[in-house]
């Protein structure tokens, strides 16, 4: 009985790794000064733009080698411009491109370089109005995507740093809303 339940305890762990968002605040993450962006309210990280449309990133305090994370995103609102930010500035893009004008969810997005590589299979599996499930294996330089249990794109980056933060974006000059909720990382 005691290895069934150490088993099970093993099990439970390494499959859902640890929560970035305990349901009830912020805790584990880095709040922007002067916070008006970033709200957790009935087990949801709820994200809106501000009177003057300024971006914000709500990184973790924590910074972490390779992992995987794995969250739950809902577009509420305007025109989405959102994304995951992986240990440095590199993204995995949720919703429409500001510079490309289309949706480009899933595809990351390289300073300097753009979306190198445009996800596949996205259209037709991505939820506009409900709740979609995003995860992003970051192994090394290489960023393993899917989509609502689809594996949508695979890219190495040659601008990856080693170890960093984990952090949600909410892009400048929008006028959007998007909800976070079940937000799980687990270091591989």
């Amino acid at each position: 009985m005691k290895f069934f339940i150490l088993a099970m305890f093993w099990v439970t762990s390494s499959c859902f790794g640890e929560s970035l968002f305990n349901g009830k605040d912020l805790s584990k993450f880095q709040e922007p000064k002067n916070n008006i962006w970033w709200k957790a309210d009935a087990g949801v990280i709820q994200c809106k733009s501000g009177p003057k449309k300024k971006g914000s990133t709500l990184w973790s305090k924590v910074k972490y080698e390779n992992f995987v994370v794995e969250l739950d995103f809902k577009m509420i609102s305007g025109t989405v411009d959102s994304g995951l930010f992986i240990r440095n500035n590199d993204q995995i893009q949720i919703g429409i491109s500001g510079s490309l004008k289309r949706d480009m969810t899933t595809s990351p997005y390289i300073p300097g370089k753009g979306y190198p590589k445009e996800s596949n299979g996205v259209k037709g599996n991505l939820k506009e109005k409900g709740w979609n499930t995003l995860k992003v294996k970051a192994i090394g330089p290489i960023y393993s995507v899917w989509l609502n249990g689809v594996k949508v794109n695979e890219y190495e980056s040659s601008t990856a740093t080693d170890k960093g933060s984990v952090g949600l974006q909410l892009h400048a000059n929008k006028e959007m809303e998007i909800h976070f909720k079940n937000i799980e990382i687990n270091k591989v």
